[in-house]
């Protein structure tokens, strides 16, 4: 978590506003395994980092609220009786969403004044929407006394996206985003929204994420055609999730779907279990059956949920073929974005030269590489 970031967020609020606000800060998430299982009620491994949006707020003497994104340098003014979807409305639809959902849970807010910056890298999948939601449902809670539960409040992150920026993402974002531990993984059961913490120390290994630095514009829609797949088959199988199946019962049907459909399903179900022999693996200080369980999910959500291109792809066979790296695979939605890497402290910085110059050989584009520590969770910091 960066001082800096801390620091100069408070300063443009106070600038701005001429007050003292509340700081707030709301750290990305990395996940070790577990892609699409969390909108199936299944099970993901997430951890919060040490990368985190901060945010500034305070009450508004004015009858408007104003948002103001640091980093862009863009300012957003609004009334709370007039609160709605922003057509391509970005960042902002993040903050009214909130707003909206605070609204329709019968919840009394003032205006207020808010200013946001982050060191999140954007498009890397590392959640940076969960992490600004999470910001201000806390910021707001604590700034007029909402008396909201962690629960809650991640409830309020999750309809925001839904119903304001029109991704049905599941839980797993702002859950690991709010409840983030250091140095700590959490085993999420997405159905019971409860977690088990697991201490990871890899000891001579590090994590290494390897941004592709592509995004796709596809994703949002791409994402939601997924979720869709999996309702269907979960409603031919008569289960209410995905996570209820295993494969003999999706092999019962496998004549109603198409061989794309029945492959998805079999990703997710596969996923679900690779989830719970990570953590024993790591219960029983197995590194190796941890990372080959890595390269076995990139091998499903490529080939079978078919999320990857072809410099994700890359970036994994590159690792695979690092005697020194024991497992890597694509992170996050798909489409783009980052490469989870375990690897050797030894030659971690032989493996990030050598990567980043073959993939800028491949594709004629630099890949960003960002060592991550595992931090605490949504919080508020206290001057």
């Amino acid at each position: 978590m960066s001082k800096s970031l801390i620091n100069n967020v408070e300063a443009e609020f106070k600038e701005r506003f001429g007050s003292k606000p509340l700081v707030v800060v709301s750290p990305g998430r990395i996940n070790l395994i577990g892609e699409h299982t969390d909108y199936n009620e299944g099970f993901v491994f997430p951890a919060a980092i040490d990368k985190c949006i901060v945010a500034a707020i305070g009450k508004s003497k004015t009858q408007q609220c104003m948002a103001y994104a640091l980093d862009m340098s863009e300012n957003y003014a609004f009334n709370l009786d007039e609160v709605r979807a922003i057509p391509n409305g970005n960042w902002k639809n993040y903050i009214v969403g909130v707003v909206g959902e605070l609204q329709k849970k019968g919840l009394e807010i003032g205006p207020f004044n808010l200013v946001f910056a982050g060191d999140i890298p954007k498009g890397a999948g590392l959640s940076s929407s969960a992490a600004l939601e999470n910001s201000v449902v806390f910021g707001l809670n604590e700034l007029f006394g909402l008396k909201l539960s962690k629960h809650e409040m991640i409830s309020i992150s999750q309809k925001a996206e839904h119903n304001y920026v029109g991704v049905r993402c599941g839980i797993m974002d702002q859950y690991a985003s709010m409840f983030g531990q250091e140095d700590t993984a959490l085993l999420l059961d997405c159905r019971t929204q409860e977690s088990v913490s697991y201490q990871l120390d890899f000891k001579e290994y590090g994590i290494l994420l390897i941004n592709s630095n592509v995004t796709h514009n596809l994703v949002d829609a791409e994402y939601n055609d997924r979720r869709l797949v999996c309702e269907k088959i979960a409603s031919l199988l008569n289960v209410d999730y995905l996570r209820d199946a295993d494969e003999a019962l999706l092999k019962q049907i496998e004549h109603k779907l198409t061989p794309e459909e029945y492959q998805k399903g079999l990703y997710v179900i596969q996923e679900n279990s690779r989830v719970l022999k990570a953590c024993k693996a790591i219960e029983n200080h197995d590194l190796k059956t941890l990372g080959k369980l890595l390269f076995e999910a990139h091998h499903g959500a490529r080939f079978q949920f078919k999320i990857s291109c072809p410099e994700l792809d890359f970036l994994v066979e590159e690792a695979q073929s690092h005697p020194q790296v024991i497992g890597a695979r694509m992170m996050g939605g798909g489409f783009g974005g980052c490469t989870i890497n375990i690897v050797h402290h030894d030659t971690m910085q032989d493996f990030i030269a050598s990567i980043s110059d073959n993939y800028y050989k491949k594709f004629g584009k630099h890949c960003s590489v960002y060592k991550v520590k595992l931090s605490q969770g949504t919080h508020l910091i206290q001057n």
